[in-house]
């Protein structure tokens, strides 16, 4: 049982964010628009 959590398979892929979820997440905040006013935040999404 040991044997089958030591040995590395060999589909080991690197582990990281899809290239979509990193596009997703920049095209989100790029969208994203945060407004001043007085002691107000105002945040709309330029969609």
């Amino acid at each position: 049982m040991a044997n089958l959590y030591t040995k590395k398979s060999a589909d080991y892929k690197k582990i990281g964010p899809k290239r979509e979820t990193i596009n997703f997440l920049l095209n989100y905040s790029k969208a994203l628009r945060v407004v001043d006013y007085e002691e107000i935040q105002f945040e709309t999404l330029l969609n």
